[in-house]
């Protein structure tokens, strides 16, 4: 199949949405609408969760769907950092150690496989499912005034599942989508 077909896939046009959604976000953070943005941040958050779900439950998996999930993801991770600082500047800058992390956990792994790979990578693993769930309840907790302990474990949780994409990339010898583990790759190698 054609990139014209995969894109318009259900599942494809839910991850195309994540990452359109992005301006609308920086728009909420220029107009500091914090409660907008948070609402859209947890609808684009319930996309992610969607185009998954609706891909495997449809049987429209494809490479190009992986891609755009990754590509979202890194979209609006990037996003939210930069919305953060226009936004909840005190908060933020109390809590960058714990953003760096963060952000180095996501960047790091994607520069590793477009050295690598000429292109950035989509393993979606477990690691990385539960770090993103994680990451997602701990941004808005921080910033609905809730608590910063689940954004301190959603740092060390990324930072956990960084470290496991980069041995992916190491240890394949060609790129691949949807690899789950470590374990995975280290048995099909391929």
């Amino acid at each position: 199949m054609g990139f014209k077909q995969d894109i318009l896939k259900l599942p494809n046009l839910i991850s195309l949405t994540r990452i359109l959604i992005a301006p609308i976000l920086f728009l909420f953070a220029f107009w500091d609408m914090g409660d907008w943005f948070l609402a859209a941040l947890i609808f684009s958050g319930l996309t992610d969760v969607l185009d998954g779900f609706l891909a495997r439950k449809l049987n429209m998996i494809t490479s190009l769907g992986a891609r755009l999930d990754s590509w979202g993801d890194f979209t609006i991770y990037s996003t939210m950092a930069i919305c953060a600082w226009l936004l909840w500047p005190e908060a933020t800058r109390r809590e960058l150690g714990y953003y760096a992390l963060i952000l180095f956990s996501f960047l790091l792994p994607a520069l590793v496989g477009l050295v690598k790979f000429g292109k950035l990578t989509g393993y979606h693993t477990w690691s990385v499912k539960i770090a993103v769930f994680v990451t997602f309840i701990g941004y808005i907790a921080l910033y609905s005034d809730i608590s910063n302990w689940p954004f301190i474990l959603a740092s060390y949780l990324c930072v956990i599942a960084g470290i496991e994409e980069i041995l992916i990339t190491f240890t394949l010898r060609k790129e691949r989508t949807d690899v789950r583990s470590i374990m995975s790759a280290w048995r099909d190698k391929g």
